[in-house]
């Protein structure tokens, strides 16, 4: 079985647009397919009836399970900000930290940095993952 990549990373950014649990995604590992699911939007396809309970299917993971919220934010302070890095960790310590970090790479002129960081981290993050689970993927 093998899965775009390109349709994967999509259902991975689907699964963490919403809050925690609002939007699922699953992969079939017989076919390559990813269903996904929202509570909140009616248009999103019907996840099979057997999607929690065959063992055929793999959960999307969402990005704190493969270490990409604060984990990753602090990486990339403590390597391309190492003057704002126990800024960035006192930002962090506090509810509405990703408003605040956001308005500390505008003011240092690193949001770009901070995207071109975030999205090279997350593709190498998912890859890993599928090697872990015996996925293959195809560009």
């Amino acid at each position: 079985m093998t899965v775009n990549f390109s349709e994967l990373l999509e259902a991975f950014e689907f699964v963490n647009s919403g809050g925690a649990g609002e939007n699922e995604a699953y992969l079939c590992m017989e076919t390559g397919k990813i269903y996904c699911h929202s509570e909140w939007v009616d248009d999103v396809e019907e996840l099979p009836d057997d999607v929690e309970d065959s063992g055929r299917y793999i959960p999307i993971p969402d990005k704190r399970e493969l270490d990409l919220g604060k984990p990753l934010v602090l990486s990339f302070a403590r390597h391309r900000l190492p003057d704002d890095y126990d800024k960035v960790r006192e930002i962090f310590s506090r509810a509405g930290a990703y408003a605040r970090f956001k308005d500390l790479l505008e003011h240092r002129g690193a949001v770009d940095r901070w995207y071109d960081f975030e999205q090279k981290a997350t593709e190498e993050a998912l890859k890993t993952w599928c090697v872990d689970n015996d996925i293959k993927v195809s560009s």
